[in-house]
């Protein structure tokens, strides 16, 4: 009989918790969409190329984009991506194209979390 009534009331708790877990779950989903609304994906057009050996803007080889913002020339700094490694071959050329990410600001710097590169045929 008392395994009974406790196992009434532990199922009615876990009930009762899953219940108010879902607006916290709709609270958190809607506070991540509007977190995405901030940080709206960009097309960049320009030169890619390295930072460091082609547009001279680091000390360590970076992959960047350098485009021309009101009438003055900006690099992006690719933002650190463990799944993509720098390519060296931006080293020794720099060639047209587009970036597509979310810009931000680092260390004074500005940078773009790339989520697609296109260079111009």
């Amino acid at each position: 009989m008392k395994r009974i009534a406790f196992g009434i009331v532990l199922g009615l708790f876990v009930f009762a918790a899953s219940a108010q877990a879902k607006p916290a779950a709709k609270a958190a989903k809607k506070e991540a969409a509007e977190v995405a609304d901030a940080q709206k994906a960009v097309t960049l057009s320009g030169q890619i190329g390295c930072g460091m050996c082609a547009f001279k803007v680091t000390k360590t080889c970076n992959d960047a984009i350098r485009v021309k913002e009101d009438g003055k020339e900006v690099v992006y700094l690719f933002a650190a991506d463990p799944a993509r490694k720098h390519d060296m071959a931006m080293c020794k050329t720099v060639r047209d194209g587009k970036v597509t990410g979310v810009v931000s600001e680092e260390d004074g710097k500005k940078t773009i979390k790339v989520s697609k590169i296109e260079f111009a045929k």
